[in-house]
Order: structure tokens, then C-alpha cells, then sequence
């Protein structure tokens, strides 16, 4: 399986890339994980209604650009559908069955997705109705991913 999260941003802390890092390396039995980083498009506090329209527009057609044609994307939304942890597995479960292998993951930046990116991709699922830092939830992302795959071979982990 060949999983690609694409997101906004570059990781900066030292622990959140040392995270990443290791659960990639836990990942490698289960998929190739991928990691694209597009420029944050720069704006100013309290920027109008439009400013974050074009901002967002900006980075949907980086982040677009990062998305091969084969694959399965995910958005992630605040507002998008709300999963468990067993819930989140069994995408990949059912997608073994249809013969899927090739998943992309969005992580918009500060301002969140366009909403052209909410609206083709084949789902949007929130981890929370929680707003998290964008760097820090590629962590939870990948940790998220780890404990899928380990959920769909019956192992530990998730107990």
C-alpha cells in the first residue's frame, strides 16, 4: 500500500519531526509512507473574507499538483466526517478488498482547505471537531495510520 499525506507547511519542531519519523519507521511493514510539504502562502491577521478565499486557492493548487492521478484522497476537515480509531482502519480494510492501494491524505494550512479540495476529494473525515496546529496533526496523522494497520492485523496496539 503506498500512502502520501500531503500538507501545508514544514515541519519545525524537532519532536514533532522526530515523531513523524519514528512512526514512519514503524509504518514500513504495512506501506510506503510519503511525506509532501508545499510553502505556506503568507497573510496577514484578520485578513478579509476574500485574502483567505485566495490564500486557500493558492495552496489547493500546490497541494493538487502533489496528488498522483491513481489515487484514493482524503481531506482532512475539522467539519468532515468523525471516525474511530476502528472506523478510520477499516478504510484501508475495505480498500484491500476492492483492490485500492494508493491513498493521499490533505492537510491544509492555518486557514484550513479550499473548499474545491473538501469537495473532490472522495472523503473528508475529522479526527475531532478539535482544531489542531497543522504541523502537529501530520503526528497524529501517522501515529493514527500506525494504529490502523495494527487494528486491521489484530495486533495490541489500539487496546
Amino acid at each position: 500500500m503506498r500512502i502520501r499525506i500531503v500538507a501545508v507547511g514544514r515541519l519545525k519542531e524537532r519532536y514533532l519531526t522526530e515523531g513523524v519519523t519514528e512512526y514512519r519507521r514503524r509504518m514500513t511493514p504495512f506501506a510506503r509512507v510519503e511525506i509532501a510539504e508545499i510553502p505556506e502562502e503568507p497573510f496577514t491577521a484578520g485578513a478579509s473574507e476574500a485574502e483567505v478565499w485566495q490564500v486557500q486557492e493558492r495552496e489547493a493548487a500546490r497541494l493538487s499538483r502533489q496528488v498522483p492521478g491513481d489515487s484514493y484522497v482524503i481531506a482532512l476537515d475539522r467539519q468532515g466526517r468523525l471516525l474511530t480509531s476502528e472506523g478510520f482502519a477499516s478504510l484501508f480494510a475495505d480498500a484491500a478488498l476492492v483492490g485500492r492501494s494508493s491513498f493521499t491524505f490533505l492537510i491544509g494550512g492555518a486557514l484550513g482547505l479550499h473548499p474545491s479540495l473538501l469537495d473532490s476529494a472522495a472523503g473528508v473525515v475529522s479526527f475531532s471537531r478539535l482544531t489542531f496546529p497543522h504541523q502537529l496533526f501530520r503526528l497524529i496523522l501517522i501515529e493514527q495510520l500506525y494504529r490502523a494497520f495494527k487494528i486491521n492485523r489484530g495486533e495490541p496496539y489500539h487496546w
